[in-house]
Formats: C-alpha cells, sequence, structure tokens
C-alpha cells in the first residue's frame, strides 16, 4: 500500500521527501530531517546563544530537528566543547534554543550520548580513565575534519555493578531533556560510542550477563531504552544504530543480526523511530563503499518511523520514501550548509557546499550561521 502510494506520488509531480507524515504524535510536514551533528561550539560543554540562530535557521513548521550528540555525564565527553545536559546551568542553556526552535514550529529531538573509550583523561573528571565494555585501547584516530590526529587513553572495563548508574545517568539526561522543553530524545547508539562498544563484538570481551551473546551484548542499550522510555514514556523516545559501521574500530562479525535483533527487540518498548546508518557508511563520516547489505530487513522489522541516514542526496532520498525503504532521511552536511534545505530541494535550486574545515572550528558564525540562504525574488 505505501509503496503504491510512494510510486502514486512520484508519478503526480509531488516530491516524496517533501509529502507529510504523522511520527507518533507528532504531525511532519515533510521528511527532510536535521541529523545530529557535532559542532563544538558549547564552550565548557554548556550550550551558547549562537546555537540558537544555528537550530531556527534550520526549522521548518512540522520539520523534525536532532540536536548534536549532547553528553549525559562528566564522563561521557570525548571531543573539545560538545554540549551536556546533566546539569542545571546546560538544562537552562538549551532553553531558549528549544524555545526558537518552537516558535517556528519545528519538532526537536535531543540526541543523548556517552563516547566511552572515545576520550582520554584530558576530558575525564580528576583525569581518570574513560569508561568502556572493556579495557580495550582505541588507537589514535585521524578526526573527521581530515586534518587533526585523536588519541585515547586506555579504558577501564565498567564493573556489572556500576552499569546501572550509567544506565540512570541516560535516564536523567532524558528528564532533563524534556525539562528543557524538548520534543524527545534520540539515544546515540551508533559510532563506535559506548552503547556500540558493549553490542559489537569486535570491541565487547565480557564475561558476564553483558557479554558473549548477541542479546547479552545489546542487554546494555536495551535496559537504556527501557529505562529513558519509563521515565519520559515511548512517544518521546528514539533510536540511533550503525549495525554495518565500523567507525572508531567498533565492528561486528554479524551486523545484519545485531540490526535485525535491536529492530525487533526495541518494538516490546513502543518507541517512535528508529534512525539508521546506511551500510555504505562503513568506514569513515562522509565517505561510502559499496555495500550488498541493505537496512531494509530492518525496516520490515521494526513497528515504529524508520529514519534513514548516510550519503543521501536528494534524488536518492526521494526514491528511499517513494519506494518505502525509510519513512524519513536525515542530512547531515548539506542540512549543515543550506540552513532552508527544504526549501532547496522544493525548487530543486543549487546547494551551497560544505566547507570540512569549518566543521569544528570554535568559531560562533564561521562555518556555524554564516551559510547562506536561497535568495528568491518576490
Amino acid at each position: 500500500m505505501a509503496e503504491k502510494e510512494g510510486e502514486k506520488q512520484v508519478e503526480e509531480g509531488k516530491m516524496p521527501l517533501l509529502t507529510p507524515y504523522k511520527m507518533g504524535k507528532f504531525e511532519l510536514s515533510h521528511r527532510v530531517v536535521l541529523a545530529p551533528l557535532t559542532r563544538q561550539r558549547s564552550y565548557g560543554n554548556v550550550p551558547q546563544p549562537h546555537a540558537i540562530l544555528y537550530y531556527s535557521q534550520r526549522t521548518t513548521k512540522g520539520g523534525l530537528l536532532i540536536t548534536e550528540a549532547t553528553g549525559v555525564s562528566d564522563t561521557a565527553q570525548g571531543y573539545p566543547e560538545t554540549p551536556g545536559i546533566w546539569t542545571k546551568e546546560q538544562v537552562e542553556a538549551w532553553k531558549p534554543i528549544v524555545d526558537a526552535v518552537h516558535a517556528k514550529g519545528g519538532i526537536f529531538f535531543c540526541q543523548i550520548w556517552h563516547v566511552g573509550r572515545v576520550s582520554n583523561t584530558g576530558f575525564q573528571p580528576n583525569g581518570q580513565a574513560p569508561i568502556s565494555s572493556s579495557d580495550k585501547e582505541l588507537f589514535p584516530q585521524l578526526r573527521s575534519n581530515g586534518i587533526d590526529v585523536a588519541k585515547f587513553t586506555p579504558p577501564r572495563k565498567l564493573t556489572t555493578e556500576e552499569i546501572p548508574l550509567v544506565v540512570n545517568d541516560f535516564r536523567v539526561a532524558a528528564r532533563n531533556a524534556i525539562e528543557a522543553g524538548f520534543d524527545g530524545v534520540e539515544i546515540h547508539g551508533a559510532h563506535g560510542y559506548l552503547i556500540e562498544q558493549f553490542m559489537k563484538d569486535q570491541v565487547n570481551d565480557r564475561t558476564d550477563q553483558y557479554g558473549g551473546s548477541l542479546q547479552n551484548r545489546c542487554r546494555f542499550a536495551l535496559e537504556i531504552v527501557e529505562a529513558v522510555v519509563n521515565e519520559i514514556g515511548p512517544d518521546r523516545v528514539g533510536i540511533r544504530l550503525s549495525p554495518f559501521a565500523e567507525y572508531m574500530e567498533a565492528a561486528d562479525s554479524n551486523p545484519e543480526a545485531l540490526g535485525l535483533y535491536m529492530a525487533e527487540s526495541l518494538n516490546q518498548y513502543k518507541i517512535v523511530y528508529c534512525h539508521m546508518v546506511e551500510p555504505r557508511m562503513k568506514k569513515s563520516v562522509g565517505e561510502t563503499v559499496e555495500s550488498p547489505h541493505s537496512l531494509v530487513p530492518m525496516r520490515k522489522a521494526f513497528n515504529g518511523t524508520f529514519i534513514s541516514a548516510g550519503g543521501f542526496d536528494m534524488e536518492d532520498g526521494n526514491t528511499a520514501v517513494a519506494e518505502n525503504r525509510t519513512d524519513l532521511v536525515a542530512y547531515g552536511r548539506l542540512f549543515l550548509a543550506n540552513p532552508d534545505l527544504p526549501k532547496r530541494f522544493q525548487l530543486r535550486a543549487p546547494l551551497n557546499k560544505p566547507n570540512r574545515e569549518t566543521f569544528y572550528s570554535l568559531d560562533p558564525v564561521i562555518g556555524y550561521t554564516d551559510y547562506p540562504f536561497l535568495e528568491t525574488k518576490v
């Protein structure tokens, strides 16, 4: 039925990406989502006033925005000047940003995050070791800007008794997000960070109930989902997963089984959406590879809204929606460089090119809020 509807829209000349969609209780006017994008401009881990302009520039009435990854605790950090949501100060700083998005009719989810071993003692309270599922060290990695090299401190393996404390950090962060006014939260279970360090067998070498079998490795992720759902309700909860990716040396021997198990398991919690990264985004952010894999089995297995991300352009996104391979498409670099991306799609207008060199600069304007809007004659 949905496939036929999608084909019909294409035939009639309607752009599938620009058709309305009901995501749980949220009425979306189009299917172009602002992907979560680390921007490193939250000085001292506190969101700044310049983020008000950044997010409101990218807001449309009935459009879904997901924040940059936002730390759940003082041990969650691994990058300079990324925001958090574990202190009262941070919650208060988010409020005017959320208000600005809501003033323009946008729907705003906060992505909550713990980097795990993708950190070093310099980011940790009292210079302690980062925490992870394992004590396996992460080797130095070229940062996403293609210039800097990040170095990591060997992590400390969380004890079985400590794990519920970290689950609780996610629960409290979710509660704080609702207090800040967000419509919901997206649990960051992708890209080699803490949750994936438990899920993927290349990293997880535990012998307790959080290691070994696929079910055990996914236990931590699902405990976080359950805690967050119990705290703020399933209609306010999404999760991001990247079973096929191998970022930060987090690969799995059977990514298809992992993705399918998670998609099926999430149904029992009735969360509003599952946001998955395309298999073609395997090695590093922004680079695509040919892949024989597909997200379609996970899309079919999951009962809620399905969001796809990773390497989409306009045509690719339209096709994915028209063929019912996804409900919504998240755009990162294109939305970063084109604050009015849905309008540009509608008019099939040329796109600004993203400048990779300024993605992670600390400047409050350059590479952040200075990308031009389309000039349209009235």
